[in-house]
Protein backbone atom coordinates (compact mmCIF):
# COMPACT_ATOMS: atom_id res chain seq x y z
CA UNK A 1 0.00 0.00 0.00
CA UNK A 2 1.15 3.32 -0.63
CA UNK A 3 1.32 6.69 1.16
CA UNK A 4 -1.55 9.28 1.18
CA UNK A 5 -3.18 11.31 3.49
CA UNK A 6 -6.11 10.76 5.27
CA UNK A 7 -8.73 13.12 6.38
CA UNK A 8 -11.86 12.68 9.15
CA UNK A 9 -14.22 15.13 7.71
CA UNK A 10 -16.36 16.50 10.21
CA UNK A 11 -19.17 17.80 8.30
CA UNK A 12 -20.52 17.04 4.87
CA UNK A 13 -19.02 20.58 3.44
CA UNK A 14 -15.61 19.54 4.21
CA UNK A 15 -15.91 16.32 2.87
CA UNK A 16 -16.69 17.87 -0.60
CA UNK A 17 -13.84 20.39 -0.26
CA UNK A 18 -11.47 17.87 0.95
CA UNK A 19 -12.21 15.60 -2.33
CA UNK A 20 -12.03 18.72 -4.75
CA UNK A 21 -8.80 19.83 -3.66
CA UNK A 22 -7.23 16.75 -6.08
CA UNK A 23 -7.09 12.87 -6.17
CA UNK A 24 -9.09 11.75 -2.93
CA UNK A 25 -11.81 9.05 -2.63
CA UNK A 26 -14.04 8.72 -0.15
CA UNK A 27 -14.13 5.76 2.37
CA UNK A 28 -16.89 4.37 4.49
CA UNK A 29 -17.23 1.03 5.57
CA UNK A 30 -14.08 0.67 3.67
CA UNK A 31 -14.80 -3.17 2.53
CA UNK A 32 -14.32 -2.42 -1.03
CA UNK A 33 -11.50 0.61 -0.86
CA UNK A 34 -9.01 -1.18 1.40
CA UNK A 35 -8.56 -3.72 -0.68
CA UNK A 36 -8.43 -1.31 -3.98
CA UNK A 37 -5.75 0.49 -2.29
CA UNK A 38 -3.76 -2.40 -1.17
CA UNK A 39 -3.78 -4.25 -4.28
CA UNK A 40 -2.95 -0.80 -5.99
CA UNK A 41 -5.21 -1.69 -9.09
CA UNK A 42 -6.06 2.32 -10.21
CA UNK A 43 -3.75 3.76 -12.27
CA UNK A 44 -3.66 6.45 -10.82
CA UNK A 45 -3.03 5.89 -6.41
CA UNK A 46 -5.24 8.28 -4.42
CA UNK A 47 -3.36 11.49 -3.12
CA UNK A 48 -5.45 11.24 -0.06
CA UNK A 49 -8.82 9.37 1.59
CA UNK A 50 -11.50 11.46 3.11
CA UNK A 51 -13.36 9.46 5.88
CA UNK A 52 -17.06 10.38 6.22
CA UNK A 53 -17.74 8.16 9.14
CA UNK A 54 -17.11 10.63 11.30
CA UNK A 55 -19.84 13.13 9.44
CA UNK A 56 -22.45 12.75 12.61
CA UNK A 57 -25.84 12.31 11.21
CA UNK A 58 -25.26 10.18 7.99
CA UNK A 59 -27.21 7.23 9.52
CA UNK A 60 -30.45 6.53 9.50
CA UNK A 61 -33.87 4.94 8.52
CA UNK A 62 -36.71 7.23 8.63
CA UNK A 63 -39.96 8.42 6.95
CA UNK A 64 -40.81 12.06 5.90
CA UNK A 65 -44.24 12.74 4.14
CA UNK A 66 -44.61 9.21 2.90
CA UNK A 67 -41.19 9.07 1.43
CA UNK A 68 -38.74 6.34 3.60
CA UNK A 69 -35.26 7.88 4.39
CA UNK A 70 -31.99 5.89 4.50
CA UNK A 71 -28.76 7.74 5.13
CA UNK A 72 -25.92 6.82 3.14
CA UNK A 73 -23.86 5.58 6.22
CA UNK A 74 -26.25 3.02 7.72
CA UNK A 75 -24.49 -0.44 7.46
CA UNK A 76 -26.36 -2.83 5.32
CA UNK A 77 -27.14 -4.95 8.26
CA UNK A 78 -29.37 -2.35 9.88
CA UNK A 79 -31.39 -2.58 6.46
CA UNK A 80 -31.79 -6.10 5.96
CA UNK A 81 -33.14 -6.32 10.03
CA UNK A 82 -35.57 -2.64 9.65
CA UNK A 83 -39.00 -3.30 10.68
CA UNK A 84 -40.32 -0.85 8.21
CA UNK A 85 -37.91 -2.17 5.56
CA UNK A 86 -38.51 -5.71 5.56
CA UNK A 87 -42.84 -4.76 5.64
CA UNK A 88 -42.68 -2.42 2.66
CA UNK A 89 -39.68 -2.82 1.03
CA UNK A 90 -38.21 -6.94 1.04
CA UNK A 91 -37.12 -6.67 -1.66
CA UNK A 92 -34.13 -4.18 -0.51
CA UNK A 93 -34.24 -6.26 2.99
CA UNK A 94 -33.62 -9.35 1.63
CA UNK A 95 -31.27 -7.58 -0.94
CA UNK A 96 -29.41 -5.83 2.19
CA UNK A 97 -29.44 -9.72 3.77
CA UNK A 98 -27.74 -11.67 1.10
CA UNK A 99 -24.99 -9.31 0.60
CA UNK A 100 -21.79 -10.67 1.23
CA UNK A 101 -21.32 -12.80 4.93
CA UNK A 102 -22.55 -11.05 8.48
CA UNK A 103 -19.32 -9.70 9.14
CA UNK A 104 -19.52 -7.67 5.97
CA UNK A 105 -22.91 -6.27 6.34
CA UNK A 106 -21.64 -5.26 9.90
CA UNK A 107 -19.04 -2.44 8.31
CA UNK A 108 -20.48 -2.10 4.97
CA UNK A 109 -22.72 0.94 3.73
CA UNK A 110 -25.86 1.59 1.78
CA UNK A 111 -23.29 4.29 -0.63
CA UNK A 112 -20.37 2.34 -0.56
CA UNK A 113 -22.24 -1.12 -1.90
CA UNK A 114 -24.05 1.14 -4.65
CA UNK A 115 -20.82 2.94 -5.16
CA UNK A 116 -18.10 -0.07 -6.04
CA UNK A 117 -15.49 -0.66 -8.26
CA UNK A 118 -16.26 -3.54 -10.96
CA UNK A 119 -15.38 -6.72 -9.65
CA UNK A 120 -13.86 -8.17 -12.86
CA UNK A 121 -10.51 -10.24 -12.39
CA UNK A 122 -8.26 -8.47 -15.07
CA UNK A 123 -9.33 -4.85 -13.10
CA UNK A 124 -8.66 -5.90 -10.31
CA UNK A 125 -5.53 -7.92 -10.71
CA UNK A 126 -2.61 -6.80 -8.17
CA UNK A 127 -0.38 -3.65 -9.29
CA UNK A 128 -2.34 -2.45 -12.22
CA UNK A 129 -1.52 -5.43 -14.31
CA UNK A 130 -3.78 -5.49 -16.62
CA UNK A 131 -4.49 -1.58 -18.62
CA UNK A 132 -7.38 -2.32 -19.47
CA UNK A 133 -10.35 -0.42 -21.19
CA UNK A 134 -12.10 0.95 -17.90
CA UNK A 135 -8.32 2.29 -17.16
CA UNK A 136 -8.02 3.97 -20.10
CA UNK A 137 -6.31 0.97 -22.23
CA UNK A 138 -7.20 0.19 -25.59
CA UNK A 139 -8.50 -3.40 -25.18
CA UNK A 140 -10.69 -5.78 -22.97
CA UNK A 141 -8.68 -8.61 -21.85
CA UNK A 142 -12.13 -10.34 -20.55
CA UNK A 143 -13.79 -9.95 -24.02
CA UNK A 144 -10.81 -12.74 -25.33
CA UNK A 145 -10.33 -14.22 -22.49
CA UNK A 146 -11.62 -15.61 -19.18
CA UNK A 147 -15.48 -13.79 -19.40
CA UNK A 148 -17.14 -16.64 -17.06
CA UNK A 149 -19.01 -13.61 -15.09
CA UNK A 150 -19.24 -11.12 -17.15
CA UNK A 151 -21.52 -9.17 -19.21
CA UNK A 152 -24.37 -11.15 -21.28
CA UNK A 153 -25.86 -7.60 -23.16
CA UNK A 154 -22.40 -6.98 -24.31
CA UNK A 155 -20.65 -3.77 -23.26
CA UNK A 156 -20.02 0.11 -23.07
CA UNK A 157 -16.29 1.03 -24.45
CA UNK A 158 -15.34 -1.97 -25.04
CA UNK A 159 -15.42 -3.38 -21.27
CA UNK A 160 -17.84 -6.48 -20.08
CA UNK A 161 -17.42 -5.77 -16.46
CA UNK A 162 -20.47 -6.25 -14.57
CA UNK A 163 -22.29 -4.11 -11.65
CA UNK A 164 -21.86 -5.80 -8.95
CA UNK A 165 -23.94 -4.25 -6.45
CA UNK A 166 -26.94 -6.48 -4.62
CA UNK A 167 -28.68 -3.32 -3.75
CA UNK A 168 -28.73 -1.62 -7.41
CA UNK A 169 -31.89 -4.01 -8.86
CA UNK A 170 -33.78 -4.07 -5.53
CA UNK A 171 -33.50 -0.09 -5.78
CA UNK A 172 -33.76 0.31 -9.03
CA UNK A 173 -37.12 -1.66 -9.35
CA UNK A 174 -38.48 -0.04 -6.48
CA UNK A 175 -38.44 3.22 -7.72
CA UNK A 176 -35.88 5.05 -5.17
CA UNK A 177 -34.31 8.02 -5.82
CA UNK A 178 -30.39 8.86 -4.78
CA UNK A 179 -29.57 11.73 -3.08
CA UNK A 180 -25.73 13.25 -3.33
CA UNK A 181 -24.16 16.85 -2.78
CA UNK A 182 -25.09 17.99 -5.88
CA UNK A 183 -28.41 16.15 -6.64
CA UNK A 184 -31.52 14.24 -6.36
CA UNK A 185 -31.56 11.35 -9.30
CA UNK A 186 -33.71 8.34 -9.98
CA UNK A 187 -32.05 5.47 -9.17
CA UNK A 188 -31.69 3.62 -12.54
CA UNK A 189 -30.02 6.62 -13.81
CA UNK A 190 -27.45 6.28 -11.20
CA UNK A 191 -25.66 3.70 -12.31
CA UNK A 192 -23.07 4.84 -14.92
CA UNK A 193 -20.05 3.43 -16.61
CA UNK A 194 -17.38 6.47 -16.91
CA UNK A 195 -13.71 5.19 -16.87
CA UNK A 196 -13.18 3.24 -14.14
CA UNK A 197 -16.29 4.41 -12.04
CA UNK A 198 -19.74 2.84 -11.74
CA UNK A 199 -21.68 5.83 -11.15
CA UNK A 200 -22.48 9.53 -12.11
CA UNK A 201 -20.88 10.94 -9.39
CA UNK A 202 -18.47 13.19 -9.91
CA UNK A 203 -15.23 13.18 -7.97
CA UNK A 204 -16.36 15.53 -5.45
CA UNK A 205 -19.57 14.42 -5.19
CA UNK A 206 -20.77 12.49 -2.63
CA UNK A 207 -24.13 10.22 -1.93
CA UNK A 208 -26.20 11.49 1.07
CA UNK A 209 -28.92 9.43 1.48
CA UNK A 210 -31.81 6.80 -0.33
CA UNK A 211 -35.23 7.64 -0.78
CA UNK A 212 -38.16 5.08 -1.01
CA UNK A 213 -41.34 6.35 -2.53
CA UNK A 214 -45.11 5.07 -1.03
CA UNK A 215 -46.42 2.44 -3.00
CA UNK A 216 -49.97 0.86 -3.12
CA UNK A 217 -50.80 -1.85 -0.55
CA UNK A 218 -51.40 -4.65 -2.95
CA UNK A 219 -47.70 -3.77 -4.48
CA UNK A 220 -45.49 -6.26 -3.70
CA UNK A 221 -41.63 -6.59 -4.16
CA UNK A 222 -39.24 -9.52 -4.28
CA UNK A 223 -35.18 -10.30 -4.41
CA UNK A 224 -33.36 -13.69 -5.59
CA UNK A 225 -29.74 -13.91 -5.99
CA UNK A 226 -27.94 -16.80 -7.63
CA UNK A 227 -24.28 -17.19 -5.93
CA UNK A 228 -22.13 -19.90 -6.05
CA UNK A 229 -22.33 -19.93 -2.23
CA UNK A 230 -25.03 -18.58 -0.08
CA UNK A 231 -22.43 -16.07 1.99
CA UNK A 232 -19.18 -14.25 0.57
CA UNK A 233 -20.04 -14.37 -3.50
CA UNK A 234 -20.77 -12.12 -5.76
CA UNK A 235 -24.00 -12.65 -7.36
CA UNK A 236 -23.48 -14.47 -10.51
CA UNK A 237 -27.45 -13.07 -11.03
CA UNK A 238 -29.67 -11.22 -8.90
CA UNK A 239 -33.09 -9.98 -9.61
CA UNK A 240 -35.42 -7.60 -8.17
CA UNK A 241 -39.02 -7.23 -9.32
CA UNK A 242 -42.02 -4.78 -7.92
CA UNK A 243 -45.36 -5.91 -8.95
CA UNK A 244 -48.68 -3.55 -8.84
CA UNK A 245 -51.97 -3.89 -9.61
CA UNK A 246 -51.19 -1.87 -13.17
CA UNK A 247 -47.14 -1.93 -13.22
CA UNK A 248 -44.60 -3.96 -13.05
CA UNK A 249 -40.93 -3.21 -12.68
CA UNK A 250 -37.95 -5.83 -12.97
CA UNK A 251 -34.39 -5.30 -12.61
CA UNK A 252 -31.35 -7.51 -12.85
CA UNK A 253 -27.54 -7.32 -12.16
CA UNK A 254 -24.41 -9.07 -12.88
CA UNK A 255 -25.66 -8.93 -16.04
CA UNK A 256 -24.47 -5.98 -17.53
CA UNK A 257 -21.92 -2.86 -17.26
CA UNK A 258 -24.99 -1.43 -15.30
CA UNK A 259 -28.08 -2.66 -13.77
CA UNK A 260 -30.34 -4.40 -16.20
CA UNK A 261 -34.12 -2.93 -16.61
CA UNK A 262 -35.78 -5.71 -17.94
CA UNK A 263 -38.81 -2.83 -19.93
CA UNK A 264 -39.84 -5.88 -22.12
CA UNK A 265 -40.97 -8.68 -19.08
CA UNK A 266 -42.45 -5.63 -17.51
CA UNK A 267 -44.78 -4.51 -20.24
CA UNK A 268 -45.98 -8.44 -20.49
CA UNK A 269 -46.45 -8.63 -16.90
CA UNK A 270 -48.53 -5.53 -16.06
CA UNK A 271 -51.63 -5.31 -14.65
CA UNK A 272 -51.81 -9.11 -15.80
CA UNK A 273 -52.70 -12.17 -13.42
CA UNK A 274 -49.07 -13.32 -12.12
CA UNK A 275 -48.95 -17.18 -12.99
CA UNK A 276 -46.15 -19.71 -14.19
CA UNK A 277 -46.97 -19.47 -17.63
CA UNK A 278 -46.65 -15.69 -17.35
CA UNK A 279 -43.67 -15.66 -15.34
CA UNK A 280 -41.74 -18.01 -17.49
CA UNK A 281 -42.78 -16.28 -20.38
CA UNK A 282 -41.51 -12.43 -18.77
CA UNK A 283 -38.18 -14.76 -17.80
CA UNK A 284 -37.77 -15.35 -22.07
CA UNK A 285 -38.93 -11.58 -22.47
CA UNK A 286 -36.21 -10.35 -20.48
CA UNK A 287 -33.39 -12.25 -21.91
CA UNK A 288 -34.49 -11.84 -25.77
CA UNK A 289 -31.76 -9.33 -26.29
CA UNK A 290 -28.56 -11.19 -24.53
CA UNK A 291 -25.66 -11.97 -26.79
CA UNK A 292 -23.68 -13.74 -24.34
CA UNK A 293 -19.99 -15.45 -25.28
CA UNK A 294 -19.31 -18.47 -24.89
CA UNK A 295 -17.89 -18.70 -21.63
CA UNK A 296 -21.25 -17.02 -20.02
CA UNK A 297 -23.83 -18.63 -21.99
CA UNK A 298 -24.84 -20.22 -19.03
CA UNK A 299 -25.82 -17.15 -17.28
CA UNK A 300 -28.79 -16.70 -19.81
CA UNK A 301 -30.73 -19.53 -18.05
CA UNK A 302 -30.07 -18.40 -14.68
CA UNK A 303 -31.12 -15.13 -15.55
CA UNK A 304 -34.31 -16.61 -17.04
CA UNK A 305 -35.30 -18.21 -13.85
CA UNK A 306 -34.50 -15.49 -11.21
CA UNK A 307 -37.09 -13.08 -13.42
CA UNK A 308 -39.42 -15.86 -13.42
CA UNK A 309 -38.88 -16.73 -9.30
CA UNK A 310 -39.19 -12.97 -9.09
CA UNK A 311 -42.13 -12.30 -10.54
CA UNK A 312 -43.76 -15.16 -8.46
CA UNK A 313 -42.55 -13.91 -5.38
CA UNK A 314 -44.94 -10.84 -5.99
CA UNK A 315 -47.92 -12.63 -6.16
Amino acid sequence: MKRFSHINAATIDEAVSALASGNARVIAGGTDLLSVLKDEILPVYPERVVNIKTIPGMSFVKEEEGVVKIGALTLLDDIARNETIRERYPALAEAAARTAHPHIREMGTVGGNICQLPRCWYFRLRNNRFFCRRKGGKACPAATGDARYHSIFGGISGCIAVNPSDLAPALIALDAKIKTTKRLVDAEIFFSVEGYRTTILDSNEIVTEIELPQHDSRTRSFFIKYALRKSIDFAIVNCAALVGPTSARVCLNAVANNPYRAASAEKLVAGRQIDEALAEAAGEAALSGAKPLPSNAYKVQIAKTLVKRAILGCR
